[in-house]
C-alpha cells in the first residue's frame, strides 16, 4: 500500500474508533490492526496520538466544508439548504442513536480532557455556525441570523444527545419535524420556499 493511502486509512479509521470508542479509549494497537499494519508501520506515519488527533479533526473539517458545500450547491434557497442541516439527524439516526453527534461527542471528550485540541475540534461547530448564519441572513434575519445559527445549532446537539440516550428513532423524527416547523413560522424571515 502507498504510503499517502496507508496513512489516509489510518486517519479513516482513526476517526471511527474515535467516534465510536472515543478518544482516550483507543490505542495505537487497536488504530493499527483496524487498519491492518505493525505497530511499527504505524509510527512510520504518526508518532504520537495528538498526531492522529490533528490529522482526524482537519479530516472531519474538511467533511464538513464538503458536505456544507454540497448542500450550498444542491439547495434551491437558503431555508432549503438549512432543511438539509436539519434533516442530517435523520440521515444519520442509526449512528447518533448508537454513538451520539461525531463532533459533539468529541468536542466534550476533548473538553473533560482539558485537552490541546478541544478549541481545534469546536472550530467544526464553528462551521456549522458561520455557515447556518449565512443562511438566515440571506433568509432576511438581519441581526438575528447568528443567534438562530446558534439556536438551532443547540437543538441539533440536544436531539443527538438525547437520542443517544434514548435510542428513539421516532423521538428524532419528531424533533426534526418540529425544528422544520420551527424554520417555517420565523416571523422575520422571508417567506417559506
Amino acid at each position: 500500500m502507498a504510503t499517502h493511502a496507508t496513512r489516509d486509512l489510518i486517519v479513516d479509521k482513526a476517526d471511527a474508533l474515535f467516534y465510536e470508542g472515543g478518544f482516550e479509549a483507543t490505542s495505537f494497537a487497536d488504530i493499527a490492526a483496524a487498519v491492518g499494519i505493525s505497530r511499527g508501520n504505524f509510527y512510520h506515519h504518526f508518532k504520537t496520538k495528538d498526531d492522529i488527533l490533528s490529522a482526524v479533526i482537519a479530516h472531519r473539517m474538511a467533511r464538513t466544508r464538503a458536505m456544507l458545500d454540497d448542500w450550498q450547491a444542491d439547495g434551491e434557497s437558503p431555508r432549503e439548504r438549512i432543511f438539509s442541516f436539519i434533516r442530517i439527524l435523520v440521515a444519520n439516526r442509526a449512528q447518533i442513536m448508537a454513538y451520539g453527534c461525531p463532533v459533539g461527542t468529541l468536542c466534550s471528550e476533548l473538553a473533560k480532557l482539558d485537552h490541546a485540541a478541544q478549541g481545534r475540534a469546536a472550530e467544526i461547530f464553528g462551521l456549522f455556525r458561520d455557515w447556518l448564519t449565512e443562511q438566515f441572513r440571506a433568509l432576511g434575519a438581519g441581526e438575528r441570523c447568528g443567534a438562530l445559527a446558534l439556536q438551532l445549532l443547540a437543538r441539533s446537539q440536544g436531539v443527538a444527545v438525547m437520542a443517544t440516550a434514548f435510542r428513539d428513532e421516532a423521538f428524532i423524527r419528531s424533533e426534526v419535524a418540529e425544528m422544520e416547523r420551527w424554520l417555517a413560522t420565523q416571523p422575520d424571515l422571508c417567506q417559506p420556499s
